[in-house]
Order: structure tokens, then sequence, then C-alpha cells
């Protein structure tokens, strides 16, 4: 029997997307324990962890909607009236190919996939799934293809596209790429349940299939456009051809920006040196009376800054760091740096370290925006914390080649030898092809902070 309610428990419309407007509407709903409280009482608890919330309240399909492989940019930027009447539109396809039966989701193997009203940033998910021979699925994470599910039996005809290496892989990265083969073969056979467990940061993905890791903090790229980062926020889906499937105990926890900034820098952690000890300016020189240690952190003092660099030089090296930005904040990262001149043109360039969104910078150049090799090559918008709030950024330098990572997501890959149009004359960027230098802080007046200051030569 299909467990559909009315359309107005079918779409539960949001005032807005982002992280911010659907952390008001779910996690911090205050009826969020009588929402587990009935999800757990239709079969679908126990919650997983504290904060969670059920996607599934086991008995209807209200906070879903329908959608197919599209890209989510577009219809997140749909007004809100041709929103709500897109989602209205799905719910034919719904109720002819989804029902709910007995505290699982299920599903034909045919029509749209059923996709949550909210959107969702960096968090945690749990669900369980079963299958049967032939059938193809997957998860798709901020509305992007996919956590792979699929019959990995030989029998089901796709051990030549990978289905012998087993589901919970990101089955759309490109050929080689990290996380688009599963670590292990985890599956259950037909008829079993199996449990996914899915942590995103930005588009850093890790998953567990029945406690095996099967995807150990992999980059999710973007299916609809290579060249550009995954949404800063999206819905999750549930994608389904080729067969019946079944869902059950969908769960979800936001994870908060202290925490992300945690889980990021723990990756890797050991091969990286700390220094910056977070008491003296021990191994620096530079500006020194530009800046002040405050809380463990490095600050450019208001009114005042300069470049403050690492007394060793590096060559090829990876950075890690945290930076918190004041409304308006702009500093910089000098990469490369000689020691003396503009870090932005006789160093290899200056990463621009910027609140980008403050209404004061609407009219920048792109080239000028935070990540940015400034006056060169521009980052991506959209993935700073508000201000007031610690970000967690990565840097690799190679060769003449960047990479910028802000709060899990790549927002800069850049080769500055192939640059030939730049906000100045080309030869104003002298140092662009440096070999070597110093790292640094490019402090320009505003009270920007950094802390938690790591390297590690390549």
């Amino acid at each position: 029997m299909r467990a559909l309610g009315s359309l107005a428990s079918l779409l539960i419309l949001l005032p807005a997307f982002g992280p911010a407007a659907h952390a008001r509407a779910c996690c911090g709903a205050p009826d969020l324990a009588a929402r587990v409280a009935r999800a757990t009482e239709a079969g679908q608890g126990p919650a997983p962890a504290p904060g969670t919330l059920p996607l599934f309240d086991g008995r209807s399909l209200a906070g879903w909607w329908g959608a197919e492989t599209e890209n989510p940019r577009g219809y997140q930027a749909l007004a809100p009236e041709e929103l709500a009447a897109k989602k209205a539109r799905s719910r034919t396809d719904i109720e002819q190919h989804w029902r709910v039966e007995n505290g699982e989701l299920v599903n034909d193997g045919n029509g749209l996939y059923l996709t949550t009203q909210q959107d969702y940033a960096d968090f945690e998910l749990w669900l369980e799934y079963k299958t049967v021979a032939l059938a193809d699925s997957g998860v798709y994470l901020r509305g992007c293809p996919q956590i792979q599910i699929w019959d990995t039996t030989e029998a089901g005809g796709k051990w030549n596209l990978g289905a012998d290496k087993g589901s919970g892989g990101l089955w759309n990265n490109s050929p080689g790429a990290a996380g688009k083969d599963p670590l292990t073969k985890a599956d259950k056979p037909f008829g079993e349940w199996n449990a996914l467990r899915v942590r995103m940061i930005g588009e850093r993905v890790s998953v567990w299939l029945n406690d095996a890791l099967v995807v150990d903090h992999a980059r999710l790229e973007n299916y609809f456009d290579r060249k550009l980062a995954l949404p800063r926020a999206g819905p999750i889906q549930l994608q389904t051809h080729g067969g019946e499937i079944r869902w059950r105990k969908l769960w979800l926890r936001e994870i908060p920006a202290a925490e992300a900034n945690a889980l990021l820098a723990a990756q890797g952690a050991t091969r990286f040196e700390r220094v910056f000890d977070g008491a003296s300016f021990d191994g620096w020189s530079g500006a020194l009376d530009g800046w002040e240690i405050e809380d463990g952190a490095l600050r450019c003092k208001r009114g005042s800054g300069g470049t403050l660099y690492t007394r060793r030089e590096y060559a090829d090296f990876a950075a890690r760091l945290e930076f918190l930005l004041p409304p308006g904040g702009n500093n910089g990262l000098a990469i490369r740096y000689p020691g003396e001149g503009d870090a932005a043109y006789s160093g290899m360039c200056e990463l621009q370290v910027l609140d980008s969104e403050d209404a004061r910078y609407a009219k920048l150049d792109p080239r000028q925006f935070h990540g940015s090799a400034y006056g060169m090559v521009a980052a991506q918008r959209g993935y700073l914390r508000p201000p007031g709030e610690w970000n967690f950024q990565e840097i690799l330098v190679r060769g003449s080649t960047l990479q910028v990572e802000v709060n899990g997501t790549r927002i800069l890959d850049a080769d500055l030898a192939t640059v030939k149009e730049t906000m100045y004359p080309l030869e104003k960027f002298a140092g662009r092809l440096r070999a070597s230098g110093h790292f640094g802080f490019a402090g320009h007046d505003d009270p920007v902070a950094f802390r938690n200051v790591l390297l590690r030569s390549l």
C-alpha cells in the first residue's frame, strides 16, 4: 500500500537555501526531539549519534520531493514560486514509483530520485539499504553523483565498469582519482541490509560500508562541471534504477565549523611540522612590530601589518592553517617570498585572504577575492565561513602550480607559468616563477588572525 500524505506533508518548502537557512529549519527546530521519537517509534531508531535528525519518519514521504540527475545549482537559482511548482510537479512521478511499506522506503527501480527538501553543507549521514540482482543505485551528495550501489556479482554484468570492486565508491570521479573505486569490497548478499555511513566536509568524503572504510577523505568531483567546485550546500538524493531497492533508518547530523576544522586538520597531521608555537615569534622574521600574539594566534595589528615570514625557505611545500576574518578583513599569504619587496610581485604570489562577501568589495576584480593568486588567477567564491568564525585552509605549492582548499573545498588550481592575462602588466609579477622562498603573512591593516600554522616540504 502506498503511504503518501497530502501535498502539504510531501512538500515542506523552505524560505531559503544554504547552511544558515537549513540549520534554522531542521537541526535547530524545537520539535527535533518529537521527530526523533516518532521516527524511532516507526522502527527507524535508535538515532546513531547525539544531535541527529531523521530524514525519513518511517510513515510517509514528508520532507522529500523528486528530482533526476540535474545540476542542483539550476533549481537552487529558481525563484521560490518556480521551485515550489517544480517540486509539486514531481509528486505524480513519486506516487507512481515510490511507496512506504513496513517502515521502509521502496522504489520499483524507475522514476525520479527522492530528494530532501532541505540542503546540507557539512554532515554525517547514516542509512540502510537492501537491493536485488541487476539493480543499480546510489546516493547523491549535495545533489551531485554519487556513492555507487550496485549488483557486484559477475552475473550483474557490470564488472567491466568496476562492480567487481564493490559498492560505496565515488563512481563518477575521473578514472584513477581517489575514491572512485572502493578500498575494499564490503557488500552483503542480496536479501540482507547494508549499513552505509557517510561523512562530508567541503568536497571531502569518507564512506563506511558495513563498518568497513571504503572511501577515505577523497574529493567528490563535480559531475556537472569538473572545473567547478561542488555547491556549498545541497540535498541528499536516493538514486534508483534497474531494480527494486529499499531504504530505512536514514539519519543526518550537521557538522559544526569547529568540528569540521578539527577533522580536516587530523588528516595526515603527522606529516606536518608546526612553524608557529602559539606563544612567540621564534622562527619568524620581517614586520614583527606589526603583529601580535593573542590566545595562541598570530594577529595583524589594526592599522599596521607588513609581511611576517618564516626564517626558513621552502621550495615545493604544503601548508595548513586556520584563519579568522573580521568583517571586511584583508590579508594575504606570501608564497616563496624573497624577504623583501611586495609579496604579490616579488614573491611567487600573494594568495588573498579576504572577506570577499563584504559589500565594500563588490566591484573588485575576481582575481582579488579570497584564495586568488592576487592579480593573476581568480579563485572560486562562496566557501568562506561567516566573519568571526575560524576557517581551515590548505595550500599545495609544487613547481609553478598552486592548489588552495578552504574548508575542504578546492577553490584554486592554477599554473602560474601559463598565466597570460593579469590585472597589471605581466612583468610586474616578476617573482611568479620563483623556485623557492619564505612562507608568510602579508598584513594589510586589518586584525586578521592565524593559528595552527603547519608546513611540510614535498
